[in-house]
């Protein structure tokens, strides 16, 4: 007859277990919620008071002023979630749109040339501007702010010594610049309205941005290099190799909506872009990005961008003076990071 053997208790694990959070609390983690928030506000309010707003070309007007800041903002933002800022951003727009414009029409070459040699400028900006940020530790305020001005210089003295005024020539007799002009500025007619295909490309960089950042490696160390650089080379982050390539990832994009400028009015004027690095940095914001770094999206990017979209837009369609534009900014921008901030800590005490 067999003994029975017993078997001995199971300690009790004491492994912490994960608390599950809900389905609200996700939600309000999310950094673009309170954005989208903002935005419906503000559609509602402009759908209300100005009946242009209300039909579809307004609506396509809106959506394309909406992606001549988008498609940077992605860029800014991840540059943001990264920890660092680009204050040269408006004006790289600017130089790419004016290398490409200046060497074909002066050498009389393709169009096709400018828009290749340009690209390869714009990612020299960024380079410079990482490797500097990486290399000696200064602030990329400082190193970003002095790219601006001597680009900002580069731009009207170049520009006026080449041509003799402060805007390029005409380049829309050179070969090449209609094939370039029907993939950078070209327009698409869906049938109940028009749209330019700016539009296709912002919804496409942000798709992609979302993509890395949330699918992929490189997002996880854009997070960590954000949260804690230190922490993040210690194990084994590429953390000066990220950071340069999220300032080469911003002038591409600069590069990208230069050569929209350059193909959409076949000229550019030599001061533009002045400001426009400010604007992209607040979109950034108000979709929920930190200024701190390691948190925030480029759907909430995205959904800034649309915001001011519709504010530039609406103001106008509603009829109300444009010179309160910038108070609204302002106030918006005070009111973002105060939403963002209450929404993050609110999210963050709750189950």
């Amino acid at each position: 007859m067999s003994t029975p053997v017993a078997t001995p208790p199971t300690a009790p694990s004491t492994d912490p277990v994960r608390p599950q959070r809900s389905l609200a609390t996700r939600i309000l983690a999310r950094p673009e919620i309170g954005a989208f928030a903002a935005a419906i506000a503000i559609f509602l309010f402009f759908f209300a008071v100005a009946p242009p707003f209300r039909t579809l070309p307004s609506f396509a007007t809106v959506l394309y002023a909406s992606s001549t800041i988008g498609i940077i903002a992605v860029g800014v933002a991840l540059l943001m979630i990264g920890g660092e800022f680009d204050l040269s951003s408006g004006v790289s727009v600017v130089t790419a749109a004016l290398t490409a414009a200046l060497i074909t029409f002066q050498l009389s070459l393709n169009m096709w040339v400018g828009v290749v040699f340009s690209l390869l400028v714009a990612l020299a900006i960024g380079f410079f501007n990482g490797y500097l940020v990486v290399r000696t530790g200064i602030p990329s305020f400082l190193i970003t702010l002095s790219t601006f001005f001597m680009l900002r210089g580069a731009n009207l003295g170049v520009t006026k010594a080449v041509t003799g005024t402060v805007a390029s020539d005409n380049a829309s007799e050179l070969d090449g610049f209609a094939s370039a002009k029907a993939i950078f500025a070209s327009n698409i007619d869906l049938g109940v309205m028009t749209i330019n295909i700016t539009v296709l490309w912002w919804l496409f960089f942000v798709a992609l941005g979302s993509w890395v950042l949330l699918r992929t490696r490189i997002g996880n160390w854009i997070f960590a290099v954000g949260g804690n650089a230190a922490s993040a080379r210690a194990v084994g982050v590429p953390v000066n190799k990220v950071k340069i390539g999220l300032f080469m990832t911003v002038s591409f994009l600069c590069w990208f909506y230069g050569m929209h400028i350059l193909f959409n009015f076949s000229s550019v004027q030599s001061g533009l872009g002045i400001g426009n690095e400010f604007i992209y940095i607040i979109a950034a914001v108000v979709g929920g990005c930190l200024l701190t770094g390691g948190y925030g999206s480029a759907v909430g990017a995205a959904v800034g961008a649309f915001i001011f979209g519709m504010t530039t837009q609406g103001i106008v369609f509603a009829g109300f003076d444009p010179n309160w534009f910038y108070t609204f900014l302002g106030a918006m921008l005070l009111l973002a990071v105060l939403v963002n901030l209450y929404v993050k800590n609110y999210a963050s005490t709750r189950r």
